[in-house]
């Protein structure tokens, strides 16, 4: 992969960048169209902004270089961030005055053990930034959905989302996230979309074995609603046609309200 960024130095090459012009009114052409469209149709707008702000930044500088960055050279970290937010802020208006239901946001911040930074330099120099963009959407569509997705194990920062005015967590992956527990932890003031591993349940159970645990899913995560069930990730080619089967018949026998 190559990172442009990688051998910057100073905050003005920044500056300089040719960032996309996500600002210009071409780019958002036919979009109020299509959403009316979707609408029209009984059916849910979704706007994708996910890779919000650290995945890019990191694909721009290099994840070495960004990690350090952001602990030893901040007012270069955070002029990267903030001209990132800079164009992510007009996304998320265009989007919401667009009238979606749902905006997706998110960023990998953790790895399947735990997260790749220490929470609290998260809360100092991401949280805040992603708080400005929610609240620049909500400040447009006070009813958008935020739909936040984050691999692996990103318990500690859950409160934090929750706070920022997250509704809706992705993936869920039970291989290193308890859906269970985060239910009863967090199910009053979160929804979850996921929750069925593709590492162990999907690809490697029976049919029998995952129409059983999709059951317990619903049963348990969705009691009261707020679950929308699916694989934690893309089905690889790997899982059973039988097993896709399963997924879908228990779905449509167990996930009724």
């Amino acid at each position: 992969m190559l990172h442009p960024m990688a051998n910057f130095k100073s905050i003005e090459e920044i500056n300089e960048y040719p960032f996309p012009d996500f600002m210009e009114d071409y780019r958002w052409e036919g979009l109020n169209k299509k959403v009316d469209a979707l609408i029209k149709d009984d059916l849910i707008a979704v706007a994708f902004m996910q890779m919000t702000i650290f995945e890019i930044a990191w694909y721009l500088r290099g994840m070495d270089n960004f990690m350090i960055d952001m602990m030893v050279n901040k007012q270069f970290a955070e002029a990267l961030l903030d001209k990132i937010v800079e164009i992510r802020l007009v996304m998320a208006e265009r989007f919401a005055q667009s009238g979606v239901d749902i905006l997706m946001l998110g960023d990998d911040v953790s790895t399947q053990l735990d997260m790749m930074m220490n929470p609290e330099l998260w809360r100092s120099m991401i949280k805040p930034r992603l708080a400005k963009i929610i609240k620049r959407a909500r400040g447009v569509k006070p009813d958008i959905l935020i739909f936040y997705h984050g691999d692996g194990n990103l318990t500690k920062i859950i409160p934090d989302l929750i706070d920022i005015g997250v509704d809706i967590l992705n993936p869920v992956q039970p291989e290193c996230v308890d859906p269970i527990e985060v239910k009863k932890l967090y199910g009053d003031r979160l929804s979850f979309w996921g929750t069925l591993g593709t590492q162990t349940t999907l690809p490697f159970g029976t049919p029998k074995e995952v129409k059983a645990k999709c059951k317990k899913l619903i049963e348990t995560v969705g009691k009261g609603g707020g679950l929308l069930l699916a694989p934690t990730h893309m089905i690889e080619p790997e899982v059973p046609f039988e097993n896709i089967q399963a997924f879908i018949d228990a779905v449509n026998e167990y996930g009724r309200y």
